[in-house]
């Protein structure tokens, strides 16, 4: 069969992994900034997070929070975790956190 055999020719394109767009805050998070460094709520609220899953765990995952009004100041388009790796400027907060057992460790990476 023709079609088999073409398709057994094409090369094999590495699978790439596609990572979730920004979202709000999650609530494990907005909690732990609240509780543990003391930020304002309100100002959390406006803050975006992006993930990427961890190896280790389905339920942990490596988590960086960027305020969208710096983003569109710097006319930069934040497509998931990989896009702030050229502007580690953005990045107010990094880290990880667990789903399921609620761990989270977190730092501020420049002033708010």
């Amino acid at each position: 069969m023709f079609w088999k055999k073409r398709r057994a020719e094409e090369p094999s394109k590495p699978k790439v992994e596609k990572l979730p767009k920004p979202k709000g805050m999650f609530q494990l998070l907005l909690n732990y900034l609240m509780t543990e460094m003391k930020q304002d709520p309100i100002w959390l609220w406006t803050l975006k997070t992006v993930v990427r899953p961890r190896p280790e765990s389905k339920d942990a995952f490596d988590v960086r929070v960027f305020d969208e009004a710096q983003v569109a100041a710097k006319k930069v388009a934040i497509k998931d975790y990989t896009s702030l790796n050229e502007h580690p400027d953005l990045i107010l907060y990094e880290g990880w956190f667990d789903k399921k057992s609620g761990k989270v460790q977190i730092e501020a990476k420049k002033a708010a």
